[in-house]
């Protein structure tokens, strides 16, 4: 069984970081998420309104680095919910739980700074960047050698490609 699902869109308001009884990091954003194609009448994209879960280290990288406005990809599972309203009917409800949350844009183009100094996506390989600490090893601008990675020689007839 595959239950994988991607999406990037803008998000609606800004995340708020909450934590459980339990003390673990949660939080919930909605992403704005337009459709591929354009409607037939109106000639313009429809919008989708995504919701979206993250839980522990990434919910705090979403909370410490995007705001209202900003393109994120968000990566992990399909969630259907049921549940009950006020007035006792049944609901359900589609959410998408992160495993990973990408910047879907720089920060450049979303109204401050330039793209240097913004972390990488939650999830990055640690040789990412240099100096620093916390997500993905460093929040820098990318080392001109990253540790963990080696040139190949163009002559190297044992490639598969």
């Amino acid at each position: 069984m595959l239950n994988r699902i991607i999406i990037m869109g803008r998000l609606v308001r800004d995340p708020e970081l909450r934590t459980t009884q339990s003390g673990i990091s949660v939080t919930s954003f909605t992403l704005a998420v337009d459709r591929d194609f354009k409607n037939r009448d109106s000639g313009e994209k429809n919008t989708d309104f995504i919701d979206v879960v993250a839980w522990r280290q990434t919910a705090e990288f979403v909370c410490k680095y995007f705001s209202k406005g900003r393109m994120a990809v968000a990566e992990g599972r399909l969630q259907i919910r049921d549940w009950k309203d006020r007035d006792g009917n049944n609901r359900r409800s589609a959410e998408v739980v992160a495993d990973n949350v990408y910047f879907g844009d720089s920060k450049r183009d979303s109204a401050s700074g330039d793209s240097y100094g913004s972390p990488p996506p939650y999830g990055a390989p640690a040789s990412y960047g240099g100096g620093g600490s916390g997500y993905g090893g460093g929040y820098g601008a990318p080392s001109a050698e990253p540790s963990g990675f080696a040139e190949i020689d163009d002559q190297d007839g044992d490639l598969p490609f």
